[in-house]
């Protein structure tokens, strides 16, 4: 796996190997840092020309996990595996009924308003919103340290029935609206290349690669197997020498509510939720003088909660402010595979960070 690299203005270069990566970085000649998908990279402090080859994305949807790659001319940059946010419908479905039950208790709310802005506006289902936008960000990020220039997306088709419009319409999450995720690809300058489902299976037994039937396993045959062999057909790399892999779990926060959802004790209902913990944003990525890598999360006090970085679990409660050296603000929990389903032992690792 390649580590990426940023120019002094924070230009996506050629990604290096970990061994230069780590030179550079004891020789002072760059400095660490990390995106909001975890990606360990680094920033040079002199100024050099740009030399870039081509890199393809390849992205292989599911409904419930998501295989991710990056292949270049020569060799395999990175490999992803993503948790697709689940949560949003159970969300939507829990915020009505609070709505409901605060206007069976006669609360103020605001008048109808018959004359909706958006009426008459097709709009996506907010669980699908959410699955396709979350792809879009981790393109994003992705584009922001590498130098990509193509993306090849697995192009998903369903037989529609007959004679059955809402079916046809809403039949998969993964179907619904897939042209605004293939314009939002174009929009950003990037080459869109489809293959269909028949194509990646021909490109994975031309280079003998299987996949495993176990596809919550946090592997490279689960699902970036898939991704890096259509990736692979538009640069033409050569089989992939790693197969480690970046496995990220979404961070979800409980923006700001008027209340819990049940009452405390004596008929009271606390406050609930937010997005502040002493004035930094909460999953904030931090390095703790005694607890090295972690992100911020609740606040009691004036303490932090101090999550890890990797697992979620809290690892303190009471951390101090002025224990904490500010990072970035990452979105996604990252777990560093190195191959088999392994995970790297220590909580600081990423390829080409300093241990």
């Amino acid at each position: 796996m390649r580590v990426p690299v940023l120019d002094t203005n924070r230009r996506p270069l050629t990604p290096t190997t970990p061994a230069r990566a780590r030179l550079l970085l004891k020789q002072g000649k760059a400095k660490p840092y990390w995106n909001k998908p975890g990606i360990f990279c680094i920033i040079l402090t002199y100024a050099v020309e740009p030399d870039n080859q081509p890199l393809v994305v390849g992205l292989d949807p599911d409904s419930s996990f998501e295989g991710w790659s990056v292949v270049g001319t020569r060799e395999t940059v990175a490999n992803g595996m993503l948790e697709a946010p689940k949560h949003v419908k159970k969300a939507i479905e829990t915020r009505r009924t609070l709505r409901r039950a605060r206007r069976h208790r006669k609360c103020w709310r605001r008048p109808a308003r018959f004359d909706n802005r958006l009426s008459g506006r097709r709009l996506l289902p907010p669980s699908t919103f959410a699955r396709w936008n979350t792809r879009i960000r981790i393109l994003d990020q992705l584009q922001t340290i590498l130098p990509i220039t193509d993306v090849v997306v697995e192009d998903v088709f369903a037989v529609a029935k007959k004679n059955c419009r809402r079916w046809n319409e809403n039949f998969s999450p993964l179907e619904v609206e897939k042209q605004w995720f293939y314009q939002a690809i174009r929009d950003r300058g990037l080459g869109l290349h489809l293959r269909a489902g028949y194509e990646r299976k021909e490109l994975r037994e031309r280079f003998g690669l299987k996949k495993t039937q176990q596809k919550s396993k946090p592997v490279f045959a689960a699902h970036a197997v898939d991704a890096w062999v259509i990736a692979d057909d538009v640069p033409g790399a050569e089989r992939p020498a790693k197969q480690g892999l970046y496995y990220w779990t979404p961070i979800r926060f409980f923006r700001r509510q008027l209340h819990r959802l049940q009452p405390a004790k004596g008929g009271i209902r606390k406050p609930y939720g937010g997005t502040r913990s002493p004035g930094f944003t909460r999953g904030t990525l931090v390095r703790h003088v005694k607890h090295e890598l972690t992100y911020i999360g609740g606040t009691l006090k004036g303490k932090m909660s101090l999550p890890n970085a990797v697992t979620g679990g809290w690892v303190t409660q009471t951390a101090k402010v002025e224990d904490c050296m500010i990072l970035t603000r990452i979105a996604r929990r990252t777990e560093w595979y190195a191959g088999m389903g392994r995970r790297h032992s220590s909580q600081a690792f990423r390829p080409g960070s300093p241990a």
